[in-house]
């Protein structure tokens, strides 16, 4: 008999229910991190023995892998300011942090770990059939330490990316998603008009729904009055590092919507994310900076820095700048001539 798995005609040996396909497959169905999904209708895993398998039937299997998107002495780096909450529970870091493009996995972990994020976002990808071997980042990275925010990275329609949601909540147990719906592959810029279709159908569906969007008022606007929790403007092109391009945008965007406003993508350095942080957005999101630079654990710890700095001095308050000087020193009493 033929099906159609993750999107190619396959031939396969008549088997009764989906359990037997994962099998006739290779595809270790006790493994943590997988999700199938029948003719675009998730399929819980309990239910995986029961559901029979017909002719031309569509599935799609999917796994966590890394993706969204890597010293001196630390005795005197840890830094407290306050905290940022998500869907009812409070992080100690601001800084988000992508598991895609370090140089390896161990690198991987130690740019983690000096970040001291506790959010890492994971990527949905199917299956793939000719290598199933080596771990992903699901299995290296410890549950009971890090929320897991899966994303819809690679999703062009709110069609596409409602299915790996649906997929990516099964997989991992979690409502929490980082959505998603690219234009197109040059600018990596969202579909406005798919991303507030796909935010609208998954908000509804019980997702905590964080939307990667154009820094644009008004779609985070209408972002949020559809029910987001936050939203995830981006600073420059993803991957660009050209830092923040429209300071300007991100002030009307904080003063507009009363949910959260976490910078996603564009940050190159530290000191664009200082600056960032010190307009008051309430975190930023980070991968290609950090896993593309020449040594990705000492910039790990460099964003980290900057963030916590940025923050406590938003929290400080800075002086009104001015076109010119204002004596430190007071003028009283000085000498005269």
């Amino acid at each position: 008999m033929y099906i159609e798995f993750n999107g190619e005609k396959k031939e396969i040996q008549s088997c009764g229910n989906l359990s037997e396909l994962l099998l006739q497959l290779d595809i270790d169905k006790d493994r943590n991190g997988i999700a199938v999904a029948l003719n675009s209708q998730v399929v819980p895993k309990n239910e995986w023995d029961a559901q029979s398998v017909q002719e031309n039937d569509q599935i799609e299997v999917i796994k966590a892998v890394g993706g969204g998107v890597e010293l001196a002495e630390e005795k005197s780096v840890t830094v407290k300011t306050d905290g940022l909450t998500i869907a009812g529970k409070t992080y100690r870091s601001r800084l988000l942090i992508g598991t895609s493009k370090y140089p390896n996995q161990q690198i991987m972990l130690d740019a983690i770990e000096k970040t001291g994020a506790e959010i890492v976002t994971i990527a949905i990808r199917r299956i793939d059939m000719k290598n199933q071997t080596g771990e992903t980042v699901f299995d290296l990275l410890d549950r009971k330490k890090f929320t897991f925010l899966p994303n819809t990275a690679g999703c062009y329609t709110a069609k596409d990316a409602i299915l790996t949601a649906q997929l990516a909540r099964e997989a991992l147990e979690t409502d929490l998603i980082k959505l998603e719906v690219i234009g197109d592959d040059e600018t990596l810029f969202p579909d406005v008009e798919q991303l507030l279709k796909a935010a609208n159908d998954l908000v509804k569906a019980g997702f905590t729904v964080l939307p990667y969007c154009n820094d644009d008022p008004i779609t985070c606007r209408k972002l949020a009055d559809l029910g987001c929790p936050a939203v995830m403007p981006l600073g420059a092109p993803i991957g660009s590092g050209m830092g923040i391009r429209n300071p300007y945008n991100l002030q009307i965007i904080m003063e507009t919507v009363k949910v959260l406003v976490i910078v996603d993508a564009g940050v190159g350095t530290a000191s664009d994310v200082a600056v960032v942080m010190e307009l008051g957005v309430d975190g930023v999101l980070m991968n290609t900076a950090v896993a593309g630079a020449k040594d990705p654990v000492k910039m790990a710890l460099a964003m980290r820095l900057a963030l916590e700095s940025g923050r406590l001095a938003y929290e400080a308050g800075r002086i009104p700048k001015r076109l010119y000087a204002n004596a430190s020193s007071p003028l009283e009493g000085i000498i005269g001539t």
